[in-house]
């Protein structure tokens, strides 16, 4: 897998889901380190490095993006809608991970250029299952784009 120092950003508000997330993860050894934020408007200041986020190197840009569509504050959609449209930020893989399966949510979050939309399953083995292989393909498999010197 990836070995570099550009950590997961994970937008979940419900502890218990993230806390899932982040030990998947940890059982798969994804190296990445893993930043958990729990509402909209903290994924944006994060990502625009505002107010607690403003030093740079406590808020390194994210290699990927996992994003509940239903936060409070900001919701997710419009999180999505607004990195999508910034040219700095738009790089970025998001990943919708949410409980929605609304066909509504799935063409709205293309619409808004998602780059893929996972439903999490209840059954707690699929669910670790599909941890692991959001890891292997989003951060070993995939190639991303490198963010712009000075970014």
């Amino acid at each position: 897998m990836a070995t570099d120092a550009q950590p997961i950003l994970l937008v979940e508000d419900n502890r218990d889901h993230a806390e899932l997330i982040m030990r998947s993860f940890g059982e798969h050894r994804v190296p990445n380190k893993m930043i958990h934020i729990s509402d909209g408007q903290q994924a944006l200041d994060y990502l625009y490095r505002r107010g607690d986020y403003s030093d740079p190197r406590n808020s390194p840009r994210p290699r990927l993006v996992l994003l509940d569509l239903r936060l409070p504050k900001i919701d997710g959609l419009e999180v999505l809608k607004e990195i999508k449209t910034d040219e700095a930020l738009r790089a970025i893989p998001i990943v919708i991970l949410t409980t929605s399966g609304s066909e509504r949510d799935v063409a709205t979050a293309y619409a808004h250029h998602a780059n893929s939309y996972v439903i999490k399953p209840v059954d707690f083995e699929q669910f670790t299952r599909l941890m692991s292989d959001l890891g292997y393909y989003w951060l070993g498999w995939n190639r991303c784009k490198a963010p712009p010197t000075g970014y």
